[in-house]
């Protein structure tokens, strides 16, 4: 395949706001693309490299060849170009990535220079998230979109269900499972104001569990072997020891289990985030002894376990009896990704013993429910999420299933922009433009801007982790790639004709960064609607 027909297909899915559209393009490129190119075909919609990074940044691509008269590039060609870039290490490394770079740019026509510039910045705006994609191969394979859906989940990329769908369509699908070992998406949340609308929206009985304010972690055990991984599938076992320790004692052979990584003072509540995160990130500044943190596990998606279970595993909240009694010994095991709610905690009670698993209460009265919320609220923690008894493990979806209460408004968005501050903020990026989720164009709304809530560490970690995302700037704005999560807090949403969305924040303010979750993960537009009834 010509990299001009991703250029075209591009141009296409950008210039349309419909779903279907963006789908039925997406979908006519892959049936076009040879079984090897499905993977980087993907890839390149989606606006990502499958080498992930490549050394070569912003300042690299502003001078340029001239472009060729004919479009003549394969796919193949340019994903081995770019392979052979990300590989030249050592002395004279930047001239030699340049030198190469010019000689790929040099047989790409005007167009498709364009292309792989927004490509290699990471600007490629199209509206071809993995909702689309996965839509769009579905539609390609002439496959129901399901069975895309969860083989996606089960393999955590794109690349390798595009090539099994267009190859061998359900039954190769089929071949994913759940391996112990190999992470795969979360289940998310939706959100909800109060407890009685969350109790509401699922209308039956159901689990209200305390929300830490921690990381989420997948824990995968195998014959001893435990390693944890981050929501964005990276792993971080060597990192948590401690973590690792607590979860071998476990009586099982192999599972995975889900769960929440949290640093808590002597008295039971939390450090501040930035706290937990220090623990997990990938440099951490090793100036006095780490915080110890503590690990509760919520969910188990496989068991194997080493012996028959007991009865009277324990209580289904701490220190309290309602809930009780809903786990009897034995019953299910292996992959229980489409078990109901209730099966898979009576699975993780047997197993994991209550000082190990997250806090929670069964119960269909808002009352009772309110107190679950109040005092996780006491004890510091975010508030609560409600969890429906029936639904199976949805992971890398927000699904109707499980619904995140929390006691102020917030919510999960993304910087589009940074304007340079003055001042005491002179020569510091300060005022972030803020963007949520457009499912239907796979782009993002701004609602505001903001630089309250900014510390002088937040705003030095800021400017450097942003300019390191900026793809271009004037004397007065950076605009980056759309990758950094932030999370907001508001006081409400308000009528605006100067945002396209047509709505904005009132009192935005930051509260903390969140590297642990990725662009795809921040709200929509749909969720600030829902979440803040509108202002006048």
């Amino acid at each position: 395949m010509l990299i001009a027909d991703i250029t075209r297909t591009s141009q296409a899915v950008a210039g349309t706001s419909g779903r279907k559209a963006k789908v039925s393009a997406l979908a006519e490129c892959l049936r076009a693309a040879e079984p090897g190119e499905a993977a980087t075909v993907v890839a390149y919609l989606s606006g990502e490299l499958p080498q992930r990074q490549i050394g070569v940044g912003y300042a690299s691509l502003r001078e340029i060849p001239p472009p060729a008269a004919e479009p003549t590039l394969t796919v193949p060609e340019v994903d081995a170009a770019f392979t052979e870039i990300g590989a030249v290490s050592g002395p004279g490394s930047v001239a030699r990535r340049r030198e190469l770079l010019a000689a790929l740019f040099g047989r790409a026509t005007r167009t498709e220079q364009d292309f792989l510039i927004r490509l290699l910045a990471g600007e490629l705006r199209q509206g071809a998230l993995d909702g689309v994609m996965a839509e769009a191969i579905a539609a390609a394979a002439r496959i129901p979109s399901a069975e895309v859906r969860r083989a996606l989940m089960l393999r955590g990329t794109l690349g390798p269900v595009a090539t099994a769908a267009l190859a061998g369509g359900v039954d190769a699908l089929r071949e994913f499972t759940l391996e112990v070992g190999r992470p795969i998406k979360p289940m998310l949340a939706a959100s909800a104001p109060s407890i009685e609308d969350a109790l509401g929206k699922l209308d039956a009985e159901a689990a209200v569990e305390w929300k830490l304010d921690g990381i989420r972690a997948q824990v995968h055990v195998s014959d001893g072997e435990v390693r944890v991984f981050t929501r964005t599938l990276d792993e971080i076992t060597s990192r948590l020891p401690e973590v690792v320790a607590a979860v071998r004692e476990l009586p099982v052979r192999a599972a995975v289990f889900d769960g929440e990584l949290i640093a808590l003072r002597p008295d039971g509540r939390p450090h501040p985030f930035q706290v937990t995160a220090a623990r997990t990130a990938t440099r951490t500044a090793k100036t006095t002894e780490p915080v110890p943190l503590s690990v509760y596990l919520f969910d188990v998606l496989y068991l194997d376990e080493t012996e028959p279970a007991t009865e009277g595993a324990g209580n289904e909240a701490g220190g309290t009896p309602e809930g009780a009694g809903r786990s009897s010994g034995g019953g299910a095991g292996g992959d229980l990704l489409d078990a109901q709610g209730a099966v898979r905690y009576e699975a993780l009670a047997r197993v994991v013993p209550e000082e190990l698993r997250m806090p929670r209460v069964v119960t269909a009265d808002p009352a009772r429910a309110k107190e679950v919320f109040d005092e996780a609220v006491a004890r510091g923690h975010e508030g609560v999420v409600v969890k429906s008894l029936d639904t199976p493990y949805t992971a890398g979806r927000r699904g109707a299933g499980w619904i995140k209460v929390k006691p102020r408004h917030t919510l999960d968005l993304v910087v589009l922009a940074v304007e340079w501050g003055h001042g005491r903020r002179q020569g510091l990026l300060s005022n972030l433009h803020l963007g949520a989720r457009d499912p239907e164009t796979g782009g993002f709304v701004m609602l505001g801007k903001t630089f309250k809530g900014l510390t002088d560490e937040l705003l030095a970690w800021q400017t450097k982790r942003l300019r390191e995302l900026a793809v271009r700037e004037d004397d007065w704005t950076v605009h980056v790639r759309p990758e950094l999560v932030v999370e907001i807090a508001f006081d409400g949403v308000q009528h605006s004709p100067r945002y396209p969305g047509g709505i904005a924040l009132r009192f935005a303010r930051v509260l903390r960064y969140r590297p642990d979750k990725s662009a795809t993960e921040a709200d929509t537009i749909e969720t600030v609607r829902a979440v803040a009834p509108l202002m006048d």
